[in-house]
């Protein structure tokens, strides 16, 4: 906790500014309300691997200030975080360019720029953004949608959530698809992950909605890692621990596998052989062991 009584809380700034996250895990984003003080309460020592203080739309317009307040109040007492700490900022016209600048004082990981559009408005916002934080954005519009695939090698950018709901609308299509399996669905779920990947962003899966029910959030995690993702949104802490359980790479079947494929691999190749018949896994040839070197890449990167 960063303070033992809410009831008595400063009436000024504190001094803190939050060192960059240690670990690069994302398998849980917790959106949290900063209008709610005991989640904020907590963002120093949180089981999600990503905490999203959100300023957009769950916050409605007469509390934005209030709540932008809150998030300073928090992160300027907050010298350590377990999470990694983003600041879902509005539409830069609608303001997302003055949250951004006020926010740039205090210490936390990445804004994430809310309804994106066009390359203009993330060359904007990087250029608001302190050289030490990372923009995210979020998907939620057609163009944004149609264009990821073309903003690779942005400096900063680094994450990508799928708004799906926003999206659906967008694209004029009823939230009724939105069931696991749904061949409408699956294709936007496969081509914005895919679109990221060639971005070079990590896409993290959309926000659903009915944090009680956890079956069927449950249904959709087991779905969106057959679909090839990591990280989801979450709300609530019994969807933050399903989402860590659900997107955990630690495997000890896979780690073993990878680890015997790259050993074995590298040895043949000192003899120059590339492909060859192996009596644990069968045949292994170059895509094999670079598909296990990116398993074990990617542990190491997110533990």
């Amino acid at each position: 906790m960063i303070f033992p009584d809410l009831t008595a809380l400063p009436t000024r700034l504190g001094s803190a500014r939050k060192a960059p996250c240690p670990h690069t895990r994302h398998r849980s984003n917790m959106m949290l309300n900063p209008l709610t003080l005991k989640h904020l309460n907590r963002i120093d020592d949180h089981p999600a691997d990503a905490i999203t203080l959100n300023l957009e739309d769950a916050i409605a317009p007469a509390r934005k200030k209030e709540a932008l307040e809150n998030i300073a109040l928090f992160l300027s007492h907050c010298p350590a975080s377990t999470s990694r700490i983003i600041v879902r900022v509005n539409p830069l016209d609608a303001g997302g360019a003055e949250e951004i600048v006020y926010l740039n004082r205090f210490g936390f990981d990445a804004v994430r720029l809310s309804k994106v559009r066009t390359r203009d408005e993330i060359d904007r916002a990087l250029a608001l953004l302190d050289p030490d934080k990372e923009l995210h954005l979020s998907i939620e519009t057609s163009e944004a949608f149609r264009d990821l695939a073309q903003w690779r090698g942005i400096d900063r950018l680094t994450t990508v959530n799928l708004g799906i709901l926003d999206l659906l609308a967008d694209l004029n299509l009823p939230q009724a698809l939105l069931k696991p399996g749904h061949p409408t669905v699956d294709h936007i779920l496969t081509t914005f992950l895919l679109r990221a990947r060639i971005a070079g962003v990590i896409p993290v899966g959309f926000m659903f909605q009915d944090y009680a029910d956890t079956e069927r959030y449950t249904e959709w995690l087991e779905h969106l890692k057959y679909l090839g993702y990591d990280a989801a949104a979450c709300m609530g802490p019994a969807q933050v621990a399903i989402a860590n359980r659900v997107f955990d790479m630690h495997n000890d079947e896979a780690i073993a596998r990878a680890r015997h494929i790259v050993r074995v691999f590298e040895e043949h190749a000192l003899n120059n052989i590339n492909g060859f018949m192996d009596d644990r896994y069968g045949f292994i040839d170059e895509p094999i062991y670079r598909d296990a070197r990116n398993i074990l890449n990617n542990i190491k990167e997110k533990s």
